[in-house]
């Protein structure tokens, strides 16, 4: 098949819709199909380099590498045209993905759109608290006019399906989880020399165990939850010499949480270290010993899934979202607000090393559903089912 995949973010932004463009990307490109990724790039003119188009667009800085494009280029639909497209598949909602549901129609070929992003969780950035039930209305309006375009819709999730249910679409929605490649995660001799160089050149000792944050430091990601229950933790815990909280990222509430760090008299035991090429990202993981997350906005969990390929143990806060990536106690620990994060997190850092082993084993297995080869089935089960619709 020849097919595009459209999104207003790419590569080398490190966001969970890029790299689930990229992973879609390469996995059908591994199996034979002509895939194209068409992006925004802030250059001045269009570029067409190893299957990734590139239209100009202008940064969101609020939005963290999303880019703002028109919904439609002339030069870039004769590049599409002349690709003999089967169908397209669209990842996001602006003007990237409108440029795709407009290509689909003149080419008079199916759309495939992936629901990935519960852009409600979002619309502070823009109200600033004015108009915000205005706003979500006109979101949910919005979401529901692209899925009704779209000829198959695409939800990662349970969760990310029950939303798009309650914003009255009634067509049927295929629940498809990303799959990863779950190999550039796994722990290798040379990828764990690699992680201790990175861990020594930031300054971590041997002995200390480093709590780790990644991704978008937004105020959806709730990251204010887990400074504040990791000040709860210290303060009870005072004997505690040995463990360092790790943010690996940027984003608009950056300033924030370090000022959060420092009201609180643990900015001695808080470290931001801004954002990392996405090739790095693997070594981070394998140079903690807890990954942490409190978001709930969350419409699959790449980054819970990457710690436990990673073989990290887990601990964020409880989430539908959540069941069936993470069984308390069993592959993972859930924590339920700020006032249990500190108690949770002690009993996680005093597993003997017989129970951490038997919880990292246990996650590895329940992973396995999320993998490429059945994440490649059930994409083109969908194509599939698109293509029939359009004959």
């Amino acid at each position: 098949m020849n097919i595009a995949i459209f999104s207003d973010t790419y590569l080398p932004e490190i966001n969970g819709v890029a790299v689930s463009v990229n992973s879609l990307f390469t996995l059908l490109r591994k199996y034979g199909h002509n895939a194209y990724v068409v992006t925004t790039s802030s250059e001045k003119d269009i570029s067409f380099k190893d299957n990734v188009l590139r239209i100009p667009g202008l940064e969101l800085k609020k939005l963290y590498g999303y880019r703002a494009s028109f919904i439609y280029n002339e030069k870039a639909f004769k590049i599409l045209k002349e690709l003999k497209l089967d169908l397209v598949h669209i990842n996001t909602e602006f003007g990237i993905s409108q440029f795709g549901f407009i290509v689909a129609s003149k080419l008079g070929i199916p759309s495939v759109y992936t629901y990935h992003t519960m852009y409600e969780d979002y619309t502070y950035y823009a109200t600033k608290g004015y108009f915000d039930r205005f706003s979500k209305w006109a979101i949910r309006e919005f979401d529901k006019t692209c899925m009704n375009r779209a000829t198959e819709i695409i939800s990662p999730s349970e969760k990310t399906k029950i939303y798009i249910r309650s914003v009255g679409v009634e067509k049927y929605v295929n629940v498809v989880p990303t799959g990863f490649d779950f190999e550039r995660f796994r722990p290798t001799p040379e990828s764990l020399e690699k992680s201790r160089e990175i861990r020594l050149n930031h300054g971590f000792k041997d002995n200390q165990k480093i709590l780790l944050c990644l991704g978008r430091i937004a105020k959806e990601k709730s990251f204010d939850v887990i400074i504040q229950g990791y000040a709860n933790y210290l303060a009870i815990y005072p004997e505690d010499k040995d463990t360092v909280l790790l943010f690996v990222g940027d984003g608009p509430a950056r300033k924030e949480l370090e000022n959060l760090t420092t009201s609180l008299k643990i900015n001695d035991r808080v470290k931001f270290i801004g954002k990392v090429d996405n090739s790095l990202v693997p070594y981070y993981y394998l140079m903690s010993t807890i990954f942490l997350n409190a978001s709930i906005s969350e419409t699959q969990g790449l980054t819970f899934m990457e710690a436990m390929a990673s073989e990290l143990l887990v601990l964020c806060r409880f989430d539908n979202n959540l069941v069936g990536v993470i069984d308390n106690n069993n592959t993972g620990f859930f924590f339920q607000e700020t006032s249990d994060f500190k108690t949770r997190l002690h009993y996680v850092l005093s597993l003997d090393q017989k129970e951490s082993d038997l919880i990292k084993k246990n996650a590895l297995e329940s992973i396995d559903c999320f993998s490429e080869k059945t994440f490649y089935n059930n994409i083109i089960e969908v194509y599939k089912r698109a293509l029939r619709r359009s004959w």
